[in-house]
């Protein structure tokens, strides 16, 4: 059974409102919401998050919005009532494959058939679904990455964990029969046994449609332990890390090395359920940023391949080491730099990032004796010292032989 990341797993679905959340200190918190727990809806935040802040937007928007690129969501649903994502999401793409009932937040069951993916209880979809395409609004600092993407949102799993491998298999072919370009999957196994071939096979077929198949990494891994989830795994998902402020691997983190690249995770904002925002941490939080990017560069480039796409995130990524590390990947992701150092696509990353090539220096010549040359140098060498000795000594014969005159004369 598939179960939402820790930070999923840590809400408390209420029968009476929708869930809570901590709200973690940070120095910009002061702008935003001043309650401890989030309601929903709840207060919008006025400043500029963090991991925005990071990012030159003006500059990376001069070159993409990600506008005409389609990202589905599969998660718990996305909630259109939230201002900045009324606009963003298609309601009529929308799919609910949940095997059991939804409730309301009055406990009422949702019938299935009238439910298009816009019902989130949780409120974990609906902050996946803002850190990727959020529209601007007036009072709040907040906005997704690539504002102009359209957000498919389809409903697979609840608080509760009853979202399936089957059932995410037959949400990942719906966002391919709905022309997705990019996937988001902020869920894992709870284990690290490899789950039903269907998923796998589902995971295949989207990526042979060349859509962008983006994946967490995982919340299990703050014992330091290392092990393989899914659908991070699946050879073709970029799966994401998630990063701390200073650029370095979270301590939740799961590690590995089918890591891809990392994203901010910490104290990310973002939208929720009937409006405002609130923070949250985990890897669920740092795919969408990374699926973010992805629409921004299909947007620009809408005939490279997923694995260009792929590639370019994780080629730009900044690195602490030349190569590929198993706690953060090819690195942390920079926007800007993935959507401006694009001259030409590549299929793969590679360690050495395209440095100007050095020449090797031409072997020296080693030579048994003298050389003329440097018997030339050595002579011209001793002819210059016997000249200056020969100097010093005739004006300090001349010195001596002054005094010793001036003795005489005395005398």
């Amino acid at each position: 059974m598939l179960a939402t990341t820790a930070a999923t797993l840590a809400l408390t679905l209420a029968t009476t409102a929708a869930a809570l959340l901590a709200l973690p200190a940070s120095p910009a918190a002061a702008e935003g919401p001043t309650d401890t727990q989030c309601t929903f809806p709840s207060k919008p935040y006025a400043g500029r998050p963090w991991s925005l802040q990071r990012v030159l937007l003006d500059e990376l928007w001069s070159q993409s919005t990600g506008k005409g690129v389609r990202v589905a969501v599969i998660d718990t649903g996305v909630d259109v009532k939230n201002p900045q994502l009324t606009r963003a999401v298609d309601v009529k793409s929308g799919h609910n494959d949940m095997k059991k009932g939804l409730k309301d937040e009055f406990g009422s069951t949702i019938e299935r058939g009238k439910e298009n993916g816009t019902t989130d209880t949780v409120g974990h979809g609906t902050k996946v679904a803002g850190i990727i395409a959020a529209r601007p609004r007036e009072g709040t600092g907040f906005v997704g990455l690539a504002p102009g993407a359209t957000i498919i949102p389809i409903q697979q799993n609840d608080a509760d964990g009853h979202g399936t491998a089957e059932t995410l298999a037959v949400a990942i072919g719906h966002a391919v029969q709905e022309r997705a370009d990019v996937i988001n999957i902020s869920q894992d196994t709870a284990n690290a046994v490899e789950p039903t071939p269907v998923l796998k096979q589902a995971v295949e077929a989207a990526l042979d449609k060349e859509i962008v198949v983006v994946a967490s990494a995982g919340n299990d891994g703050l014992g330091g332990n290392v092990k393989e989830t899914y659908p991070a795994s699946y050879e073709g998902v970029l799966a994401v890390a998630s990063s701390d402020r200073n650029n370095e691997r979270a301590a939740f983190s799961q590690s590995g090395e089918f890591v891809g690249v990392a994203a901010p995770g910490v104290d990310m904002i973002s939208t929720v359920p009937g409006g405002g925002h609130c923070a949250d941490n985990g890897t669920s939080f740092s795919a969408p940023y990374v699926a973010g990017v992805a629409a921004l560069i299909k947007g620009k480039h809408p005939d490279w391949t997923q694995e260009q796409i792929v590639a370019q995130i994780e080629q730009t990524a900044e690195r602490s080491i030349p190569g590929h590390d198993r706690l953060v990947g090819w690195g942390v992701v920079d926007p800007v730099r993935a959507l401006t150092e694009d001259d030409k696509p590549l299929d793969r990353p590679v360690a050495d990032r395209g440095a100007d090539p050095v020449e090797a220096p031409a072997a020296a010549r080693f030579h048994l004796g003298e050389t003329p040359e440097e018997r030339t140098t050595r002579l011209a060498t001793y002819v210059l010292v016997g000249a200056g000795v020969l100097v010093a000594a005739i004006a300090g014969g001349a010195v001596a032989l002054r005094d010793a005159r001036r003795r005489t004369r005395r005398t």
